[in-house]
């Protein structure tokens, strides 16, 4: 295999949950604190998170205040706690592969261990070799590049053999960071509007997990 280590994204690479949860939270969020302001829609709930990152659609866009911003994360957990997103076709049986080789599994991600604990466990059968969540403290999570750093302590593999695979620009700016390998993934949805985005990065994009065996030279 070319690479080692798959460094992967959680929501939107791994499982289709911001369609299935995210979104939905944050509806529910808007009806509760924001009731006589207008909607938004999952187009532009996606552009404005990849743009400019879901803190600043809460602080910016709907002005939220510290307080509104816990009721927010309460509403957020009721979600993901009470639901489970499907994983998208082709993983399962691609990241079986990757460890049947001998492959490691590292998930970084702004959801939360359990739940991403949770969703390996049901869908895949196995727990990623480590994970770096929202609860172990935004210093520790991409863009910083501490989470590729200390896989590389823990597990004992080298820059050139890991690969970053994200929907989001903190992927691949904690990719940049560390400087290692990485691929934009495209398969949750389609926006034309963010494709100047991800062309100015110079790193491929697929919109097929099929096409990942060639990349990571799995026969």
């Amino acid at each position: 295999m070319k690479y080692k280590c798959l460094v992967l994204d959680h929501d939107d690479t791994v499982v289709n949950s911001s369609q299935s949860i995210h979104y939905p939270a944050f509806l529910h969020t808007l009806k509760t604190l924001r009731p006589n302001e207008d909607s938004i829609t999952f187009e532009d709930f996606n552009h404005h998170c990849f743009i400019y990152g879901f803190y600043h659609l809460c602080k910016t866009r709907y002005q939220f205040s510290e307080e509104e911003m816990e009721i927010e994360y309460k509403i957020w957990k009721s979600h993901t706690q009470s639901k489970q997103a499907d994983p998208f076709e082709g993983w399962k049986e691609l990241l079986l592969k990757f460890k049947e080789l001998g492959g490691k599994i590292v998930v970084v991600s702004y959801s939360e261990s359990k739940e991403i604990r949770r969703d390996y466990i049901e869908h895949f059968g196995f727990e990623p070799d480590l994970i770096f969540a929202h609860d172990h403290g935004k210093d520790k999570l991409k863009p910083y590049p501490y989470p590729i750093h200390k896989l590389i302590e823990e597990l004992k593999v080298t820059q050139d053999s890991i690969l970053v695979i994200d929907d989001m620009p903190v992927g691949y700016e904690m990719a940049m960071n560390a400087n290692v390998d990485f691929i934009w993934a495209q398969w949750a949805y389609y926006d034309e509007r963010l494709d100047q985005h991800i062309s100015k990065s110079n790193n491929k994009s697929l919109n097929n997990i099929q096409d990942l065996y060639e990349i990571l030279e799995i026969i």
